[in-house]
């Protein structure tokens, strides 16, 4: 049996605005009267302040940043306790007792407790509530019957058990809930907040309240500014060292640049050609965030369906020529799970480095593939590729087109880019031979890439028995020996990638923005786009 994958609302990794402009940045802020304000932006309108509600990038950075669960994100992107002061765990790594913060307040000063939390998550499982995030609560226990209306949101595997004291129950060890549990739908709510508004809590800022290390302020619920104001009343607060961040919407690249150039805007993401012309400005900033670009594959049809065809794919294209000279950010990526994404509990090694490279640029072993395909297929071969219309995704598609056909011969590679909802209408119907497609992860753990991992038809199609024996033992047998599980994770990548190429990894994505020097501790979430202040300080 395969495990259940979690599935998450994906944010957009690289959440990048393509500039259409450049010019030296003043480095000094409009917010000369405070050396605690800095100024941000979002590419899009915030939608809610409703944790059972949000779906989009701007509502989910707002939420971050306003509300807290049980566990955070450290300022090196590592799952702390936040909520919660401290944890205790049954025997059989299913029950956790969690003893929370007395201190911790919500924004009107009544205090957090149990029964918030309780509250919460029940109501973001109702289907009654209709969130957009119910499945995130699969794991907990009777999660999956609540969410589909076969059990009351009573039953959901959560009670207090006194004012401060919660337990969780869940359906089967996992070794990653702490970075489960930072997400938003575990955050506590204010049950007379809730009820007092109804459906119109989390419309406005003023009908919501917070419990994290700011408040909003200023959004009345179509607003294109407001801000950010540091909670007096979080528990942390200490380490909150902005008083404010003001943020503002800017949907036009040209505008953004602009702004920042003018020194009203601290914070600017850049993509395309305009990282390439910033790239010796000194406010230029470049990480690797755990987006993976990838092919995949209709194993239904005749060429495609030949495993010796998916392998000569996944090891000819030069992928460093790619990054460097069409996406200008992110790396090379060798196998499906990225790097810098999850770590070894016991020896703190990035999974990456542990798995090696399973489908590296090699035109060599790529073309003794391609021979071995021939033989079934005969010499000449034609593939259509389908990406989105998008002019990145176009790009991305041309080089493929043109560096698959140089390193492969006798290949004919044709190329198809329609809208994004087209693209995946055409893969789930399997109207495709070879799709070009990114996808971002739900949580860190190396799990999320190797039994989803964006693939399509992943669950019908991929028959290895080794593969799901693998997965299983992950799940089961090996769910609290984390040695036993990283191993049985490793060798399960190594059937879906190497030995069949289901999954063939082209490259990982990349987040450059310009910020100014006068920001200090600027953190970005651990999966890209959303940006977290509570660390963040200006000289």
């Amino acid at each position: 049996m395969k495990i259940k994958t979690i599935v998450a609302t994906v944010m957009t990794a690289s959440a990048a605005l393509i500039l259409a402009a450049c010019g030296n940045n003043n480095t000094q802020s409009s917010n000369s009267t405070s050396n605690k304000v800095i100024n941000s932006e979002v590419n899009a309108e915030l939608q809610t302040l409703d944790p059972s509600k949000y779906s989009d990038s701007s509502s989910s950075e707002a939420i971050q940043n306003s509300y807290e669960g049980l566990y955070t994100f450290n300022a090196k992107n590592k799952p702390v306790l936040a909520g919660a002061e401290k944890v205790s765990v049954s025997k059989d790594k299913k029950t956790y007792t969690f003893t929370l913060r007395k201190s911790a307040k919500w924004s009107n000063g009544d205090p957090v407790t149990a029964e918030d939390y309780v509250f919460g998550w029940r109501r973001t499982a109702d289907p009654k509530t209709a969130s957009p995030n119910t499945s995130r609560f699969a794991f907990i226990a009777n999660g999956d019957k609540v969410s589909k209306g076969d059990l009351k949101p009573s039953q959901l595997g959560i009670k207090a058990l006194g004012k401060y004291k919660l337990q969780v129950t869940l359906e089967q060890p996992i070794a990653y809930i702490d970075e489960l549990l930072t997400g938003i739908p575990f955050f506590p709510q204010d049950s007379k907040l809730v009820q007092k508004y109804g459906k119109s809590f989390g419309t406005s800022s003023t009908k919501a309240v917070y419990n994290g290390p700011f408040t909003v302020n200023g959004w009345t619920g179509s607003d294109l500014n407001w801000t950010y104001k540091k909670n007096k009343y979080y528990w942390n607060k200490s380490a909150v060292k902005l008083n404010q961040v003001n943020m503002q919407v800017v949907k036009t690249p040209n505008t953004a640049l602009n702004l920042y150039r003018e020194s009203k805007l601290d914070y600017v993401p850049l993509s395309g050609n305009f990282i390439k012309q910033y790239k010796n400005d000194k406010n230029l900033h470049s990480q690797l965030t755990p987006m993976i670009g990838y092919f995949g594959f209709n194993t239904k049809r005749k060429t495609t369906g030949n495993v010796h065809v998916r392998r000569a794919l996944g090891m000819a294209v030069d992928k460093k020529l790619l990054v460097k000279n069409v996406i200008y950010a992110g790396a090379p990526l060798n196998g499906i799970v990225p790097a810098n994404f999850a770590f070894n509990t016991e020896t703190g090694t990035d999974y990456r480095k542990d798995a090696g490279d399973m489908l590296p640029f090699d035109v060599t072993k790529a073309r003794a593939e391609w021979k071995q395909a021939q033989k079934t297929l005969g010499k000449k071969i034609t593939i259509e590729l389908l990406t989105s219309d998008t002019d990145e995704s176009k790009l991305v598609g041309e080089f493929l087109q043109s560096n698959l056909m140089k390193n492969l011969p006798s290949l004919t590679v044709k190329l198809r880019s329609i809208p994004l909802k087209s693209r995946l209408a055409s893969t789930t119907a399997y109207n495709f031979d070879v799709v070009y497609g990114t996808w971002s992860p739900d949580f860190a753990d190396p799990v999320n890439f190797i039994a989803d991992g964006g693939s399509y038809h992943l669950a019908t199609d991929y028959k290895n028995s080794k593969y799901e024996q693998d997965l299983a033992d992950a799940a089961g047998k090996y769910a609290t020996n984390p040695k036993k599980r990283w191993n049985a994770l490793i060798d399960a990548e190594k059937q879906v990638v190497q030995k069949d190429a289901f999954m063939v990894p082209i490259y990982q994505g990349g987040q450059d923005y310009l910020l100014s020097s006068r920001v200090n501790n600027f953190q970005i979430s651990p999966y890209g786009g959303i940006v977290f202040y509570k660390n963040a300080e200006v000289k």
